[in-house]
Protein backbone atom coordinates (compact mmCIF):
# COMPACT_ATOMS: atom_id res chain seq x y z
CA UNK A 1 0.00 0.00 0.00
CA UNK A 2 2.84 2.42 1.37
CA UNK A 3 4.28 1.74 -2.56
CA UNK A 4 1.09 2.84 -3.92
CA UNK A 5 0.88 5.91 -2.63
CA UNK A 6 4.75 6.32 -3.22
CA UNK A 7 4.03 6.24 -6.59
CA UNK A 8 0.85 8.18 -7.41
CA UNK A 9 2.56 10.98 -5.73
CA UNK A 10 5.93 10.65 -7.18
CA UNK A 11 3.46 11.04 -10.52
CA UNK A 12 1.56 13.87 -8.94
CA UNK A 13 5.11 16.13 -8.89
CA UNK A 14 5.86 15.13 -12.02
CA UNK A 15 2.64 15.65 -13.41
CA UNK A 16 3.06 19.09 -11.47
CA UNK A 17 6.48 19.85 -12.52
CA UNK A 18 5.63 19.18 -16.32
CA UNK A 19 2.59 21.85 -16.07
CA UNK A 20 4.92 24.60 -14.78
CA UNK A 21 7.57 23.88 -17.01
CA UNK A 22 10.47 26.47 -16.95
CA UNK A 23 11.86 27.13 -20.83
CA UNK A 24 14.79 28.46 -22.09
CA UNK A 25 15.29 29.74 -24.96
CA UNK A 26 15.76 26.37 -27.01
CA UNK A 27 13.74 24.53 -25.57
CA UNK A 28 11.06 26.62 -26.14
CA UNK A 29 11.28 26.94 -29.74
CA UNK A 30 11.74 22.82 -30.06
CA UNK A 31 8.20 22.70 -28.19
CA UNK A 32 6.92 25.46 -30.55
CA UNK A 33 8.13 23.35 -33.41
CA UNK A 34 6.96 20.26 -32.24
CA UNK A 35 3.32 22.16 -31.72
CA UNK A 36 3.84 23.40 -35.68
CA UNK A 37 4.15 20.18 -36.80
CA UNK A 38 1.41 18.52 -34.97
CA UNK A 39 -1.06 20.35 -36.48
CA UNK A 40 -3.66 18.86 -39.10
CA UNK A 41 -5.79 21.75 -38.22
CA UNK A 42 -6.54 24.60 -35.84
CA UNK A 43 -9.53 28.09 -35.34
CA UNK A 44 -8.64 30.75 -33.26
CA UNK A 45 -10.97 33.64 -32.22
CA UNK A 46 -9.84 37.21 -31.40
CA UNK A 47 -9.48 40.79 -31.83
CA UNK A 48 -7.20 43.07 -33.33
CA UNK A 49 -6.45 47.01 -33.27
CA UNK A 50 -4.18 48.92 -35.64
CA UNK A 51 -2.92 51.69 -34.75
CA UNK A 52 -2.54 55.16 -36.68
CA UNK A 53 -1.81 58.16 -35.19
CA UNK A 54 -4.41 59.15 -33.05
CA UNK A 55 -7.02 56.52 -34.55
CA UNK A 56 -7.35 53.06 -33.61
CA UNK A 57 -8.71 50.48 -35.90
CA UNK A 58 -10.46 47.67 -34.28
CA UNK A 59 -10.99 44.47 -36.24
CA UNK A 60 -12.49 40.88 -35.02
CA UNK A 61 -10.47 38.28 -36.69
CA UNK A 62 -11.22 34.34 -37.04
CA UNK A 63 -8.51 31.81 -38.31
CA UNK A 64 -8.56 28.67 -39.75
CA UNK A 65 -6.29 26.36 -41.16
CA UNK A 66 -6.21 22.91 -43.11
CA UNK A 67 -3.00 21.60 -44.27
CA UNK A 68 -1.93 24.67 -46.73
CA UNK A 69 -5.27 25.88 -47.21
CA UNK A 70 -6.31 29.13 -44.69
CA UNK A 71 -9.18 31.72 -44.01
CA UNK A 72 -9.60 34.41 -42.17
CA UNK A 73 -12.18 36.33 -41.36
CA UNK A 74 -11.76 40.58 -40.39
CA UNK A 75 -14.68 42.32 -39.33
CA UNK A 76 -14.05 46.15 -38.98
CA UNK A 77 -16.19 47.11 -35.82
CA UNK A 78 -16.43 50.42 -36.73
CA UNK A 79 -18.59 49.72 -40.01
CA UNK A 80 -18.92 45.98 -39.58
CA UNK A 81 -17.17 45.62 -43.16
CA UNK A 82 -16.24 41.87 -43.65
CA UNK A 83 -13.16 40.91 -45.80
CA UNK A 84 -11.69 36.95 -45.96
CA UNK A 85 -8.35 36.43 -46.78
CA UNK A 86 -8.65 32.97 -48.70
CA UNK A 87 -5.94 30.46 -49.89
CA UNK A 88 -6.93 27.24 -51.49
CA UNK A 89 -5.48 24.40 -53.97
CA UNK A 90 -6.51 27.76 -56.59
CA UNK A 91 -4.81 30.71 -55.47
CA UNK A 92 -4.76 33.22 -52.44
CA UNK A 93 -8.15 35.60 -52.70
CA UNK A 94 -9.35 38.63 -50.86
CA UNK A 95 -13.40 38.23 -50.42
CA UNK A 96 -15.60 41.28 -49.75
CA UNK A 97 -18.85 38.82 -49.39
CA UNK A 98 -21.19 41.81 -49.50
CA UNK A 99 -19.90 43.36 -52.82
CA UNK A 100 -19.56 39.72 -54.24
CA UNK A 101 -15.99 41.03 -55.08
CA UNK A 102 -13.06 38.29 -54.84
CA UNK A 103 -9.69 39.86 -55.87
CA UNK A 104 -7.10 36.96 -56.86
CA UNK A 105 -3.58 37.49 -56.17
CA UNK A 106 -0.32 35.69 -57.00
CA UNK A 107 1.07 35.11 -54.39
CA UNK A 108 2.60 32.43 -51.85
CA UNK A 109 1.28 33.92 -49.03
CA UNK A 110 1.24 33.70 -45.71
CA UNK A 111 5.26 32.92 -46.52
CA UNK A 112 5.92 35.90 -48.10
CA UNK A 113 6.26 37.73 -44.72
CA UNK A 114 4.99 37.93 -40.87
CA UNK A 115 1.62 37.26 -40.28
CA UNK A 116 0.43 38.23 -36.64
CA UNK A 117 -2.65 36.41 -36.63
CA UNK A 118 -1.22 32.83 -37.58
CA UNK A 119 0.43 30.50 -35.37
CA UNK A 120 2.86 29.00 -37.48
CA UNK A 121 4.65 32.91 -38.89
CA UNK A 122 4.55 33.50 -35.38
CA UNK A 123 6.46 30.60 -34.55
CA UNK A 124 8.96 31.35 -37.81
CA UNK A 125 9.31 34.79 -36.17
CA UNK A 126 11.37 33.25 -33.01
CA UNK A 127 13.21 30.76 -34.75
CA UNK A 128 14.56 33.07 -37.06
CA UNK A 129 15.91 35.68 -34.70
CA UNK A 130 18.74 34.13 -32.92
CA UNK A 131 18.79 36.96 -30.39
CA UNK A 132 15.02 36.93 -29.20
CA UNK A 133 14.44 37.27 -25.78
CA UNK A 134 12.74 35.13 -23.38
CA UNK A 135 10.86 36.36 -20.26
CA UNK A 136 8.14 34.62 -17.51
CA UNK A 137 5.31 36.71 -16.18
CA UNK A 138 2.45 35.02 -14.07
CA UNK A 139 2.32 31.80 -15.90
CA UNK A 140 3.48 33.14 -19.98
CA UNK A 141 5.94 33.34 -21.51
CA UNK A 142 6.79 36.70 -23.17
CA UNK A 143 9.20 36.42 -26.48
CA UNK A 144 10.23 39.42 -28.00
CA UNK A 145 11.63 38.75 -31.41
CA UNK A 146 13.03 41.22 -34.61
CA UNK A 147 10.89 41.40 -37.43
CA UNK A 148 11.38 41.39 -41.41
CA UNK A 149 8.23 43.03 -42.59
CA UNK A 150 8.75 43.32 -46.01
CA UNK A 151 5.77 45.62 -46.97
CA UNK A 152 6.47 47.92 -43.52
CA UNK A 153 9.79 48.09 -42.25
CA UNK A 154 8.46 50.87 -39.96
CA UNK A 155 7.55 47.50 -38.34
CA UNK A 156 10.55 46.05 -36.28
CA UNK A 157 9.80 44.26 -33.25
CA UNK A 158 6.83 42.41 -31.85
CA UNK A 159 6.29 40.74 -28.02
CA UNK A 160 4.24 37.31 -28.19
CA UNK A 161 2.40 36.02 -25.15
CA UNK A 162 1.97 32.46 -24.85
CA UNK A 163 0.38 30.53 -21.96
CA UNK A 164 1.88 27.34 -20.31
CA UNK A 165 0.43 25.41 -23.22
CA UNK A 166 1.68 27.31 -25.55
CA UNK A 167 -1.37 28.67 -27.48
CA UNK A 168 -1.07 32.30 -28.14
CA UNK A 169 -2.73 35.23 -25.75
CA UNK A 170 -1.41 38.19 -27.36
CA UNK A 171 0.50 39.81 -30.26
CA UNK A 172 2.06 43.21 -30.24
CA UNK A 173 4.00 44.89 -32.67
CA UNK A 174 6.31 47.86 -32.47
CA UNK A 175 7.83 50.25 -34.40
CA UNK A 176 11.38 51.79 -34.02
CA UNK A 177 10.67 54.22 -31.60
CA UNK A 178 8.95 51.49 -29.31
CA UNK A 179 5.43 52.69 -30.26
CA UNK A 180 3.07 49.96 -30.34
CA UNK A 181 1.33 50.12 -33.85
CA UNK A 182 -0.52 46.46 -34.06
CA UNK A 183 -2.00 44.20 -31.41
CA UNK A 184 -4.16 41.01 -31.05
CA UNK A 185 -5.46 38.87 -28.82
CA UNK A 186 -7.03 35.67 -28.97
CA UNK A 187 -9.86 34.19 -26.37
CA UNK A 188 -10.86 30.71 -28.54
CA UNK A 189 -7.81 28.55 -29.69
CA UNK A 190 -8.74 24.84 -30.81
CA UNK A 191 -5.65 22.67 -31.58
CA UNK A 192 -7.37 20.02 -33.66
CA UNK A 193 -10.53 21.50 -35.42
CA UNK A 194 -11.52 19.65 -38.43
CA UNK A 195 -13.40 21.14 -41.72
CA UNK A 196 -15.69 20.54 -44.63
CA UNK A 197 -14.30 20.84 -48.21
CA UNK A 198 -16.85 23.79 -49.13
CA UNK A 199 -15.28 25.78 -46.04
CA UNK A 200 -12.42 27.00 -47.95
CA UNK A 201 -14.05 27.62 -51.09
CA UNK A 202 -14.74 30.93 -52.52
CA UNK A 203 -18.03 30.77 -53.72
CA UNK A 204 -18.94 29.10 -50.57
CA UNK A 205 -17.96 32.16 -48.59
CA UNK A 206 -18.19 34.75 -50.91
CA UNK A 207 -22.09 34.14 -51.10
CA UNK A 208 -22.62 33.80 -47.41
CA UNK A 209 -24.94 36.06 -45.78
CA UNK A 210 -23.62 38.91 -43.75
CA UNK A 211 -25.10 41.60 -41.25
CA UNK A 212 -22.65 44.15 -43.13
CA UNK A 213 -25.10 47.07 -44.81
CA UNK A 214 -25.03 46.73 -48.67
CA UNK A 215 -25.25 50.23 -49.43
CA UNK A 216 -22.83 51.34 -52.23
CA UNK A 217 -22.57 54.99 -53.71
CA UNK A 218 -23.06 56.19 -56.92
CA UNK A 219 -21.33 59.31 -56.92
CA UNK A 220 -18.37 60.98 -54.85
CA UNK A 221 -19.63 63.91 -53.42
CA UNK A 222 -16.39 65.20 -51.90
CA UNK A 223 -13.08 63.47 -52.72
CA UNK A 224 -10.72 62.23 -49.99
CA UNK A 225 -7.35 63.79 -50.54
CA UNK A 226 -4.33 62.71 -48.49
CA UNK A 227 -3.44 64.31 -45.88
CA UNK A 228 0.34 63.37 -45.80
CA UNK A 229 2.20 63.98 -48.85
CA UNK A 230 6.05 63.76 -49.31
CA UNK A 231 7.99 67.09 -49.18
CA UNK A 232 7.92 68.71 -52.59
CA UNK A 233 4.84 67.62 -53.95
CA UNK A 234 1.60 69.18 -54.81
CA UNK A 235 -2.02 68.24 -56.36
CA UNK A 236 -1.85 69.57 -59.78
CA UNK A 237 -4.81 68.45 -60.92
CA UNK A 238 -8.27 67.05 -60.19
CA UNK A 239 -10.87 64.96 -62.83
CA UNK A 240 -14.22 63.84 -62.83
CA UNK A 241 -14.95 61.30 -64.90
CA UNK A 242 -18.82 59.58 -65.53
CA UNK A 243 -19.00 56.15 -65.73
CA UNK A 244 -22.30 54.15 -66.57
CA UNK A 245 -23.14 52.87 -62.86
CA UNK A 246 -21.08 55.40 -60.74
CA UNK A 247 -18.51 58.08 -61.12
CA UNK A 248 -14.44 58.30 -61.33
CA UNK A 249 -12.42 61.35 -59.55
CA UNK A 250 -8.34 61.11 -60.86
CA UNK A 251 -6.10 63.25 -58.89
CA UNK A 252 -2.76 63.81 -60.38
CA UNK A 253 -0.04 64.93 -57.91
CA UNK A 254 3.49 66.45 -59.01
CA UNK A 255 7.20 67.48 -57.86
CA UNK A 256 9.67 65.43 -56.23
CA UNK A 257 7.77 62.25 -55.69
CA UNK A 258 4.46 62.23 -57.89
CA UNK A 259 1.87 60.00 -57.99
CA UNK A 260 -1.61 59.46 -59.25
CA UNK A 261 -4.21 58.44 -57.24
CA UNK A 262 -7.68 57.52 -58.24
CA UNK A 263 -10.85 56.78 -56.10
CA UNK A 264 -14.25 55.42 -57.81
CA UNK A 265 -17.58 53.89 -56.69
CA UNK A 266 -18.32 50.74 -56.27
CA UNK A 267 -20.93 48.75 -57.04
CA UNK A 268 -22.89 45.16 -55.99
CA UNK A 269 -21.73 42.55 -58.64
CA UNK A 270 -24.45 40.46 -59.95
CA UNK A 271 -21.92 37.57 -60.34
CA UNK A 272 -18.92 36.55 -58.61
CA UNK A 273 -15.87 37.65 -60.50
CA UNK A 274 -12.52 37.10 -59.84
CA UNK A 275 -10.45 39.95 -60.30
CA UNK A 276 -6.84 39.13 -60.93
CA UNK A 277 -4.60 42.06 -59.22
CA UNK A 278 -1.10 42.34 -58.68
CA UNK A 279 0.81 42.53 -54.98
CA UNK A 280 0.15 41.50 -51.86
CA UNK A 281 -2.77 41.44 -49.33
CA UNK A 282 -1.67 44.02 -46.94
CA UNK A 283 -3.91 46.31 -44.02
CA UNK A 284 -4.43 49.69 -45.31
CA UNK A 285 -5.93 51.33 -42.05
CA UNK A 286 -9.43 49.99 -42.06
CA UNK A 287 -9.70 47.30 -44.65
CA UNK A 288 -7.15 44.65 -46.47
CA UNK A 289 -5.90 46.20 -49.85
CA UNK A 290 -2.93 44.82 -52.63
CA UNK A 291 0.63 46.23 -52.23
CA UNK A 292 3.18 45.86 -55.10
CA UNK A 293 5.99 47.55 -55.37
CA UNK A 294 4.42 50.57 -57.59
CA UNK A 295 0.96 50.79 -56.38
CA UNK A 296 -1.75 50.50 -53.96
CA UNK A 297 -5.51 49.02 -54.59
CA UNK A 298 -7.78 49.01 -51.88
CA UNK A 299 -11.36 49.49 -51.03
CA UNK A 300 -13.13 51.54 -48.35
CA UNK A 301 -16.73 52.67 -47.56
CA UNK A 302 -17.97 52.05 -50.52
CA UNK A 303 -15.34 53.86 -52.72
CA UNK A 304 -12.34 51.73 -54.29
CA UNK A 305 -8.89 53.60 -53.78
CA UNK A 306 -6.16 53.04 -56.96
CA UNK A 307 -2.79 54.56 -55.51
CA UNK A 308 0.02 54.53 -58.67
CA UNK A 309 3.52 55.89 -58.58
CA UNK A 310 6.84 55.13 -59.89
CA UNK A 311 8.92 57.45 -57.48
CA UNK A 312 7.23 57.05 -54.08
CA UNK A 313 8.87 53.90 -51.82
CA UNK A 314 6.71 51.30 -50.42
CA UNK A 315 6.23 52.93 -46.91
CA UNK A 316 5.70 56.05 -48.91
CA UNK A 317 3.01 54.66 -50.52
CA UNK A 318 1.84 53.47 -47.29
CA UNK A 319 1.52 56.55 -45.27
CA UNK A 320 0.13 57.97 -48.36
CA UNK A 321 -2.66 55.49 -48.36
CA UNK A 322 -3.26 54.96 -44.39
CA UNK A 323 -3.82 59.09 -44.39
CA UNK A 324 -6.89 58.84 -47.05
CA UNK A 325 -9.30 56.31 -44.97
CA UNK A 326 -12.66 58.48 -43.93
CA UNK A 327 -13.10 55.89 -41.15
CA UNK A 328 -11.64 55.57 -37.82
CA UNK A 329 -12.44 54.64 -34.48
CA UNK A 330 -10.94 57.52 -31.60
CA UNK A 331 -8.28 56.18 -29.27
Amino acid sequence: MKKIFLMIFITGFIIMLTGCQKYDKDSLKSDLNKEVKSFKGYHMLGNMEIYNGDNTYKYSVEVSRNKDKYKVVLINKNNNHEQIILKNDDGVYVLTPSLKKSFKFQSNWPENSSQIYLYESLVEDINSDKDMKLTTKDNTYIVETKLGYSNNKNLVKEKIYLNKKLNIEKVEVFDEDNRKQMKITYDEFDKRATFNDKYFDVKENIEVETDETKETMNEIDDPIYPMYLPSGTYLSSEENVALENGERVILTFQGESPFILVQETVAIEDDIVDIPVSGEPNFITDTVGALSSNSINFISNGIEYYLSSDSLTTEEMMQVAESISPVAVMK
